[in-house]
């Protein structure tokens, strides 16, 4: 597979394991259980918002039932580190896979993710040959909480997706002596790995993304890539009011959510319905109440909502979607995972492939915008799929 040329230096990082004060559960409890619960019009569902009785309900679910233990114990089954990387104090779980060779694979969340969306799926994609799969397919999977995301340090100011794609190669590299690896990721974890694709190609040597949100600064040419445009541009208006807010006024939502487990909840909790491949608008169709939760406390806990909120207004900062303004494509092999419900619509692959090298695509049967929450096997097979295709192709092993 991809080799690794230099020793590794995960010797120089600290390990760290997740405890969460008793006091600080204890507050979020009764945060939760004081809520203060108002009015909503009855004809309401979802459309005006996340919904009030799910809202009561889980609330309900969160004060009498729900086990931060047991979800921290199952993250900390994993093993987890902190090291100092460009100044900021990164956690990330390295998993290191089976066999003589397995290629590094850094694995990377979004907003409103965190590492959490990945405990279906870093076992497998390292020690495939437990769930029936061939050794050879392993991954050492490196992934790591954004800057300014649950239990890593934040940035000095906001830091875009493209900053965070030059510290997140740094982690790589610099500090665990990575000189090759693959880049995957969703939501955010696409867009970063699609600038470090672009930035650091003698070290990241193929991407696998399952969204695409960058763009090419000619825009549209062809018929269908223009009904695509036109259509993306309506399905966003309903989903721009949260990204417009944290792009702009980051810090004025802060002061509301900062003190509010159910307002982070809320926040959240919307984005899982509405981004999800779900039946109607029942969220539990695809997640359970602990999943939902487990994701939403590790916000609450670390106090993170407000610094996890900067990538937008850093995204911003930086020149917003467009890649390359010369229109520089991605050279390195790209594997696209295209899942159904994805809320921000793929383009046709004419317009993909002015972009990226499109060397694997994948139209998958099911499956929304958290790939690896919603549809875990279907991503670590397509993974695998494109990791066995390039590195052959590209003569990698």
């Amino acid at each position: 597979m991809i080799p690794k040329k230099r020793d590794q230096n995960i010797s120089l990082c600290q390990p760290f394991v997740v405890d969460i004060p008793d006091e600080t559960l204890g507050a979020v409890r009764e945060k939760v259980a004081a809520y203060p619960w108002h009015e909503m019009p009855d004809d309401g569902g979802w459309g005006y918002g996340t919904n009030l009785q799910y809202m009561k309900e889980l609330a309900d679910y969160w004060v009498n039932d729900y086990d931060w233990r047991k979800h921290e114990k199952e993250i900390n089954a994993f093993p987890q580190f902190k090291a100092e990387v460009n100044g900021i104090d990164m956690h990330f779980i390295h998993e290191i896979g089976s066999g003589p060779s397995p290629t590094p694979l850094l694995i990377t969340h979004g907003w409103p993710g965190t590492v959490a969306e990945f405990m279906e799926v870093i076992e497998p994609l390292a020690h495939p040959e437990r769930f029936g799969g061939n050794v050879k397919d392993a991954f050492t999977v490196i992934s790591p909480s954004l800057p300014g995301f649950g239990f890593s340090g934040r940035p000095p100011r906001p830091y875009g997706p493209r900053k965070m794609g030059e510290v997140l190669n740094a982690l790589m590299v610099d500090v665990l002596g990575y000189d090759s690896y693959i880049a995957q990721g969703g939501d955010w974890g696409g867009t970063i790995a699609s600038y470090i694709g672009f930035d650091f190609p003698e070290n990241c040597k193929a991407i696998h993304i399952n969204i695409l949100t960058v763009r090419h600064p000619d825009g549209p040419q062809t018929e269908e890539e223009k009904e695509w445009e036109r259509q993306f541009d309506i399905d966003q208006i309903m989903e721009d009011g949260y990204r417009t807010q944290q792009a702009t006024r980051p810090q004025t939502l802060s002061y509301g959510m900062m003190d509010s487990p159910v307002g982070v909840a809320a926040w959240i909790i919307e984005k899982y319905n509405s981004w999800s491949d779900t039946n109607g608008d029942d969220v539990e169709s695809v997640y359970t109440k602990d999943e939902l939760l487990t994701n939403i406390m590790i916000y609450v806990v670390t106090r993170t909502f407000n610094t996890a909120s900067w990538i937008y207004y850093g995204r911003r900062e930086e020149g917003g979607r467009i890649l390359s303004q010369k229109g520089d494509p991605i050279t390195v092999p790209t594997g696209c995972a295209l899942f159904p419900k994805e809320m921000s619509a793929w383009p046709p692959r004419s317009y993909v492939e002015r972009i990226c090298n499109v060397q694997h695509w994948t139209e998958m049967p099911r499956g929304g915008h958290f790939g690896a929450m919603e549809e875990p096997e279907l991503l670590v097979e397509d993974i695998r799929a494109f990791a066995r295709k390039i590195c052959s192709t590209a003569n990698l092993s």
